[in-house]
Parts: structure tokens; C-alpha cells; sequence
């Protein structure tokens, strides 16, 4: 009979693990097709990106890319990176604006192609390095840089407070983090301005500039009002701070359809 429990124990423990070998299987898989989704649907849309970018937000990316850069204390010799780099756009503007080195970042090899065109025109490939890689598992070390931007990152990944650990973690003590991302504006004027410009007026003009301009039109609406439906500003701020950031602010753009982010690593 004991020799029977055994047995039993050890089917018990061989179909446990079988079971959870399958469930992070399956995690596995909706991550990667979370992934694949953002690569498929932003892939072709690289070299136009810049262009209809500043066009569908009313000509405010630029500005909100700006301010956002602002936010980054860093100088000559600092090292900073750019996660999901995307075309290079803040990369590029972080040299000018601090004179510091840049890597950029980003899971896309087709972002990354049109970001190089732009580093090479700027005539800045001596102070821009661009990888490709995803922001869960960074391939650089512990405090490896002076600085982190992000941008149009969290609604893309799995589990947005480890996605901020693990930015965190390569950024020295002290080094600045800032984030820009979609928001919904509070004001309800504003809010059904909003409404009614990305469930109407943003799928009419992607269908107008190009089919995936279009799938991107039809879904940014429900992609950002269901973010924020689970991670309220005052929840997100939190994330922040529990993953090793202080001194953690957020500043409103352009009536509030935008957001900046920043913060100290602790």
C-alpha cells in the first residue's frame, strides 16, 4: 500500500506538471501572438509612418515627441535608450537635443530599416545605435544606461508592471525615465470630441490613406479606452513606483488625447 501511495504521488506530480507545462504554454502563445499582432499590424506602415503620424494626430506628434525628450536629464557622455524606437524620430531627437548616445530599440525589422534611413540622414550613425529586441527581456545589463524613453508601449504588452521592471532595471540610480502615450481626455466635452474623431473620424481617414492605415484606424479606439479601463493614470502611476521609480509625474497634452510620463530610477 505504501508502495501504491507512491506510485499514485508520483502520477499526481508527473500530471501537475504536465498541467502547468500547458498553461505556460498557452501564456507563452497569447504573448507571442500579442506580439506578432503589434509586429503585423505596424510592419507596413513604416515608411509612411511619420507622415500620416503627425497627420491623424492633428499635427501633435511632433509636439508631444518634443516634450517628452524635454523630460530626459542627460547630457554628453550619458548613454540613453529608446525602447520600441519605432522610426528613430525620438532617438534622433534626443542627440540633438542633449548631445548624448543613443540605442534604440524595437521588435520590428521593418521600423527599424526606415529608422536607419533617418540616422543616416541626420548624419548621426556615430551617436545612434539601433537593435532589434522586445522591452521584456532587454539584452543589456543592470544600470547600463543614464536614461529611458518609451513610446505607444504599454497597451502592447502582456504585463505592463514587469514590462516597467525590467525598464527599470537598466537604468542607473537617478537616471531619468519618460514614457508618451495615447490618453483619453477627462474633460466630457473633450472626451466626446475624442469619442467621435477615433470611432469616426480616424477609421474613415485610414481607409482613405491605405488598408493598413485602416486596420490601424479600427483599432486604436478600443485599444486605448480598454487600457486604461484596467490601468486607470492612478493605478499606472503606481506600477511605476513599485517598479523602482520616484518622484513619478504625468502631464496632460493637447486636451488631454496624449500623456507624458516621468520619473527618477530610485
Amino acid at each position: 500500500r505504501e508502495g501504491g501511495g507512491g506510485r499514485r504521488d508520483a502520477r499526481e506530480i508527473a500530471l501537475e506538471a504536465h498541467r502547468g507545462e500547458h498553461r505556460l504554454a498557452l501564456v507563452a502563445q497569447a504573448v507571442s501572438e500579442r506580439r506578432a499582432h503589434a509586429r503585423r499590424l505596424f510592419a507596413p506602415l513604416g515608411p509612411s509612418y511619420d507622415r500620416y503620424a503627425r497627420v491623424l494626430s492633428l499635427g501633435q506628434d511632433p509636439r508631444w515627441r518634443s516634450f517628452l525628450v524635454s523630460r530626459v536629464e542627460a547630457r554628453s557622455g550619458d548613454r540613453v535608450l529608446d525602447v520600441a524606437t519605432g522610426t528613430g524620430a525620438v532617438a534622433v531627437e534626443l542627440v540633438r537635443a542633449h548631445g548624448c548616445s543613443v540605442v534604440g530599440l524595437d521588435q520590428s525589422p521593418e521600423m527599424l530599416a526606415v529608422a536607419r534611413g533617418r540616422v543616416a540622414a541626420a548624419g548621426l550613425s556615430g551617436g545612434i545605435e539601433l537593435v532589434e529586441g522586445n522591452a521584456d527581456e532587454l539584452p543589456f545589463e543592470d544600470g547600463a544606461f543614464d536614461g529611458l524613453t518609451f513610446t505607444y508601449l504599454l497597451r502592447y504588452v502582456d504585463d505592463p508592471a514587469a514590462t516597467l521592471r525590467e525598464l527599470a532595471r537598466v537604468v542607473r540610480p537617478g537616471g531619468t525615465i519618460a514614457s508618451l502615450e495615447f490618453a483619453v481626455p477627462e474633460p466630457a466635452l473633450w472626451r466626446a470630441l475624442w469619442e467621435l474623431y477615433v470611432r469616426v473620424g480616424l477609421p474613415v481617414a485610414g481607409r482613405v490613406i491605405s488598408p493598413g492605415w485602416r486596420e490601424v484606424g479600427g483599432f486604436l479606439a478600443g485599444s486605448i479606452k480598454g487600457f486604461y479601463a484596467r490601468y486607470p493614470l492612478a493605478l499606472l502611476a503606481e506600477l511605476w513606483r513599485e517598479a523602482g521609480i520616484r518622484d513619478v509625474r504625468l502631464r496632460r497634452l493637447s486636451l488631454g488625447g496624449a500623456i507624458v510620463t516621468w520619473g527618477r530610477r530610485a
